[in-house]
């Protein structure tokens, strides 16, 4: 999965699992986070190749289909993204989209408005997992995968700017 951390560290702290969305028992999509980026996945019906995809990301929304139909999914993000700096594949019959976030280390809670959040213990993973990335980005060569916070976790957001920035 991409991280922004390299080495041994980003890949203790990089996404161990997806949030899954679904409607009527069905997974409609996946997505994970890092400190800079949103991802999300999505599988497309077997056979169909990237060339006649219709994928856009806007600063605010993300619209996926196939050309000449209606779209697939098309909706509001949370939060906003970079939309110059995001990209999409497809690989295996799955459409793995990158956004970059426009505010690096806010935790999301839910990639699409409207669409649920993340339950108060999952939520509070995300930021502690969040947290020690941003640690890990400030401080190369400590490893702070096995660290624990006393209480809550902060808001990864809410330092960045320090050490380095």
């Amino acid at each position: 999965m991409p991280h922004t951390s390299t080495g041994a560290m980003g890949d203790k702290l990089a996404p161990t699992t997806r949030h899954a969305y679904t409607h009527e028992g069905r997974v409609v999509y996946e997505w994970d986070q890092t400190l800079d980026e949103c991802n999300f996945y999505v599988r497309t019906p077997p056979g169909v190749k990237a060339k006649i995809l219709d994928v856009e990301v806007t600063s605010t929304s993300v619209r996926f289909g196939i050309k000449g139909n209606p779209p697939y999914l098309h909706h509001e993000l949370t939060e906003q993204v970079k939309a110059g700096d995001s990209f999409w594949t497809l690989e295996d019959g799955e459409l793995h989209m990158q956004m970059t976030k426009l505010h690096k280390g806010r935790p999301w809670v839910s990639l699409f408005k409207g669409h649920g959040g993340l339950d108060p213990a999952a939520e509070e993973a995300e930021k502690a997992r969040l947290m020690k990335e941003r640690f890990a980005e400030e401080h190369p060569g400590f490893d702070f995968s096995g660290a624990e916070f006393n209480g809550a976790a902060p808001d990864p957001s809410k330092f960045m700017g320090g050490i380095g920035h």
